[in-house]
């Protein structure tokens, strides 16, 4: 297995890399803090932080607007992160555009096809336009903020939103996905990876079925960004969304990719400085990709925290940090398999999944195991982690999900294991 080291600090395994992040060095309701919650927020290692606070400090700035000298080097700093991130995900610079979050890059997207649909955005703009009877395809599996805008866009346009169902697993298949896709599909919007399941999504072949009717392809990147090595351009998918605060950066800030040529097709979704060319009082014309889609004041230093994440990333070895969650994800699969009256959501043994395990105990609301677990120092993630209508399908209405990053160790696993074996008889069952 490929070991964990970063320049930075120097270290070589991950009990040595939790030193780099401050936070994880406390003690919750008496334990020390074992934080198993990385798929919601994954905490940020100092040197992040000192980049964020070194610029705020020294280089303060309005990017793109003065010509002032911190204005130039605020400008370069932030493009530099640009860069930066681009480089990590496999894409150009000019296909990464700035966004609060991936829920609202995903929004973007939509909001620019709707915008397309209304007649706007001239000639290059109707390959986007949506006509009533259309079909945008989903899964039954989606984060809530991949299912409501194009619930949305649907309900705006006549389209028509279909969905992809799961099983008893919460898991999908391709060919599942090929007999929702027909000729009036011309939209496929899928996670990488699911945030409840852990399940990998066969990204290639959906951007097969996509091409072969001519769909566009939309892949929410959240969990797959932050943990595998992404190369967005050789993946094919035509647009991305994911979020700084899941991979070791600061919240505030996600990420839209697109490719180059479909950005610069679309028409801006929201509109007002910094993105425009020229202003009449009664037309405006507005700048290429991916400034087009970034209106308003920029969240640069929280650009720049993202560049040196990524960069702390890189320099701990991308594929190294997979290897090490798949180890933890099978020590936690199976010990959580071991413990009476767990059901356990999504992959079973010996199949791929992503660095996370979701389960529901028998008996216990997912809420009054996660506040024990807490009493023991352990921090997870309860409730339908935005995803009612798959938990809906599971006949759940929470679950209780521990997630890794390349800060956890054995030790952190096998404390939870422990705790979670109690959950039961602790409630007397």
């Amino acid at each position: 297995m490929a070991t964990l080291t970063t320049a930075h600090s120097g270290t070589t395994s991950p009990a040595d890399l939790r030193a780099d992040f401050p936070l994880l060095d406390q003690t919750v309701n008496g334990h020390p803090l074992v934080y198993l919650d990385s798929a919601a927020t994954a905490q940020r290692p100092q040197v992040v932080l000192d980049a964020e606070l070194e610029f705020l400090e020294k280089r303060n700035a309005a990017v793109h607007r003065g010509a002032h000298t911190l204005a130039a080097e605020a400008t370069e700093e932030f493009e530099g992160a640009r860069e930066a991130v681009a480089r990590f995900v496999g894409a150009r610079a000019d296909e990464i555009a700035w966004q609060s979050n991936a829920t609202d890059a995903l929004n973007t997207i939509a909001f620019a096809i709707g915008t397309a649909s209304r007649g706007r955005g001239g000639e290059g703009a109707r390959r986007f336009a949506l006509q009533p009877g259309d079909e945008l395809v989903v899964t039954e599996a989606e984060h809530h903020a991949n299912l409501i805008p194009w619930q949305e866009l649907a309900a705006q346009t006549g389209a028509v939103l279909r969905y992809v169902p799961v099983d008893e697993d919460g898991l999908w298949t391709i060919d599942e996905l090929r007999a929702v896709v027909t000729e009036k599909t011309r939209l496929i919007a899928f996670a990488h990876v699911s945030n409840v399941t852990g399940m990998v999504a066969p990204v290639a072949e959906v951007v097969r079925v996509a091409a072969s009717v001519g769909a566009l392809t939309v892949l929410d990147a959240c969990q797959s960004a932050p943990h595998r090595p992404l190369e967005l351009g050789a993946l094919g998918v035509d647009f991305a969304a994911f979020s700084a605060h899941k991979m070791l950066g600061p919240t505030g800030l996600g990420v839209l990719y697109g490719k180059r040529e479909l950005l610069n097709a679309l028409p801006p979704g929201r509109t007002g400085g910094s993105m425009i060319t020229t202003v009449t009082m009664d037309h405006a014309e507005f700048l290429p990709a991916p400034q087009r889609f970034e209106a308003g004041t920029q969240p640069v230093s929280q650009a720049v925290a993202l560049g040196a994440a990524v960069g702390y990333l890189t320099d701990a070895g991308v594929p190294a940090i997979l290897d090490h969650e798949h180890a933890l994800a099978a020590r936690l699969y199976d010990g959580l398999s071991s413990i009476p009256g767990l059901r356990l959501i999504g992959p079973g043994a010996g199949v791929e999944r992503a660095g996370l395990v979701s389960f529901d105990v028998a008996g216990v609301h997912a809420h009054d195991a996660g506040q024990y677990l807490d009493s023991r120092g352990i921090a997870v993630r309860v409730g339908h982690h935005c995803a009612q209508p798959l938990h809906r399908r599971l006949g759940l209405t929470a679950s209780v999900r521990a997630s890794v990053y390349l800060y956890n160790t054995v030790d952190d696993v096998d404390v939870f294991l422990e705790a979670a074996a109690g959950i039961r008889p602790y409630f007397g069952l």
